[in-house]
């Protein structure tokens, strides 16, 4: 019984590890993705951030993953498309089981209400990937750096 007392703390601090750990390697993955418009990644214009990272154990297996993204104005017409951008690259990179929430940093966009929820609708998102145009441009934007 005396182990059992020993081995949360552990555990607790190996988890905390973990989610650190991931959260990092998520933060590696959305830095580079390229902005829609300007030449520069969503790190360099500061749109993601290491803090814009947060990772939750739901059970053993799987995790809760949740980026904050703040657009550069709080009008920007392209969040829509770069909230796209940081779900497709995360969808198709993470290696693990995951639920994936998106959101704009809150009160830094205009419409963020708005915006939240098309980029957490997946029925949204399949019928904008399906847009041979907005596919395009994802593409670009998440392609890796040479």
């Amino acid at each position: 019984m005396r182990n059992q007392g020993l081995f949360f703390p552990t555990s607790s601090r190996f988890i905390f590890s973990l989610q650190r750990a991931l959260s990092e390697a998520i933060g590696d993955l959305i830095r580079t993705i390229r902005d829609p418009e300007k030449p520069n990644t969503l790190e360099e214009l500061e749109v993601v951030t290491e803090s814009c990272v947060e990772v939750q154990e739901i059970n053993e297996e799987d995790y809760l993953v949740i980026i904050r993204f703040t657009p550069t104005v709080p009008h920007c017409s392209l969040a829509t498309l770069i909230g796209l951008c940081l779900r497709v690259k995360l969808q198709r990179c993470l290696p693990f089981k995951h639920k994936l929430e998106i959101y704009i940093s809150e009160g830094t966009h205009s419409t963020e209400e708005d915006i939240n929820k098309q980029i957490n609708d997946k029925e949204r998102v399949a019928a904008a990937m399906e847009n041979p145009n907005l596919r395009e441009i994802v593409e670009q934007c998440v392609l890796e750096p040479d």
